[in-house]
């Protein structure tokens, strides 16, 4: 990758490239749909949190950005995916076969009503599409044991999506999807059941969760009100700062691995799983992410803090490309790969998302002030 600039620009809508990274998603949601891995049936593709989810949720930011008049082709193309696939839901094949059927159509309906909700929040009224993407997600909710609440999840060893932990990440990311969706539909009676499992089974996974589960956690409290108490977004906002490096970044590997004292979370956080050493420097996605977390919870741009972290991202985009560059902390990737991007995929979505400053794509349907938002709670039985 070519070296990124650091030329420093006082206005920080200036020292970055949208045009570019808009290049950049473009190109990128073409080479995943097209990629023959992610080909499915019914000539449909599946979804990535490393890709789609981004992409999906950054592209608007962009489009605002730079003016276009409307979705983009690729835009377009990922939403009418999705929209196919769940109105085949009950005739069209998972992602995955054998043992990971279940896991794979878990994850797909959560991925599914995040997107169809994030773009209707755009026009403020929740399509029949789209509904019917969350009552195909509420219906494999688990009811039962210890991790009633969630739902079942992709599990191949790869952190931060697809591991031991993700499905608390995927349990906030649905979350997000409700608070998201227009027309006031987190107070529908027929989901309260549902939320108070939500939001029961995330307070109970709490402690052993990575720090980057906790910052996806933030995120979601600041869409979904009452889905942790002001003490617990104080101790995430608190958690995130400590982790911070002095260039202003934050770096993946550190905080990607559950908290639950195994000698695996331990050795992992310096070492892959193939024994390369892990990077200790501040990363794209990372820094994006929290960044982005904590600017939803609230923190002003103008605190020193948050204000280093939206320079460090400013001044690492690859400007050829377009790209914040991200590493893998499961194995080393060639960069230049397909797969060896996918963390830059995600880390450019955030990064977009972080230094625009527009929450349209991402902005649930009423702006309450975000301290006040744990104390609005979700009705408890």
């Amino acid at each position: 990758m070519s070296a990124c600039s650091h030329t420093r620009v006082k206005d920080r809508t200036t020292s970055w490239d949208p045009k570019a990274a808009a290049s950049y998603l473009d190109q990128r949601e073409v080479a995943w749909r097209g990629w023959i891995p992610a080909e499915q049936d019914h000539d449909t593709f599946c979804i990535a949190c490393h890709t789609a989810i981004p992409y999906a949720l950054a592209r608007p930011a962009l489009r605002k950005m730079l003016a276009e008049g409307g979705l983009s082709v690729d835009e377009s193309k990922l939403v009418d995916n999705v929209t196919k696939r769940v109105k085949l839901w009950s005739d069209i094949g998972s992602f995955y076969g054998g043992e990971n059927a279940a896991r794979s159509r878990g994850t797909e309906s959560v991925l599914n009503a995040l997107i169809l909700a994030s773009y209707d929040a755009q026009n403020g009224h929740l399509s029949d599409s789209t509904r019917t993407a969350f009552h195909d997600m509420w219906a494999l909710q688990k009811v039962e044991g210890d991790d009633r609440g969630t739902w079942s999840w992709l599990q191949f060893g790869m952190e931060p999506f697809e591991a031991k932990d993700s499905p608390y990440y995927g349990a906030c990311l649905s979350a997000i999807a409700v608070g998201l969706a227009p027309e006031n539909y987190r107070s529908a009676p027929e989901i309260r059941e549902n939320l108070r499992m939500l939001r029961e089974y995330l307070d109970r996974k709490y402690e052993t969760q990575s720090t980057i589960n906790h910052a996806v956690l933030l995120w979601a409290s600041t869409k979904l009100p009452g889905l942790v108490q002001p003490e617990r977004q104080k101790s995430i906002i608190n958690e995130l700062w400590d982790d911070q490096h002095a260039d202003g970044g934050w770096d993946l590997p550190s905080l990607a691995f559950p908290r639950d004292g195994s000698l695996h979370s331990f050795v992992r956080k310096r070492l892959r799983s193939d024994f390369t050493l892990q990077e200790s420097r501040s990363d794209g996605y990372a820094t994006a992410l929290i960044t982005f977390s904590l600017e939803q919870a609230g923190i002003p741009r103008t605190d020193p803090r948050l204000s280093h972290g939206l320079s460090w991202l400013a001044h690492n985009q690859d400007r050829a490309e377009g790209l914040w560059p991200s590493a893998s902390v499961n194995l080393h990737r060639d960069p230049s790969s397909n797969i060896g991007r996918f963390m830059d995929d995600a880390a450019t979505g955030f990064a977009v998302l972080a230094l625009s400053g527009d929450t349209a794509a991402v902005k649930s349907e009423d702006t309450v002030s975000k301290p006040q938002l744990a104390s609005q709670n979700i009705e408890r039985k």
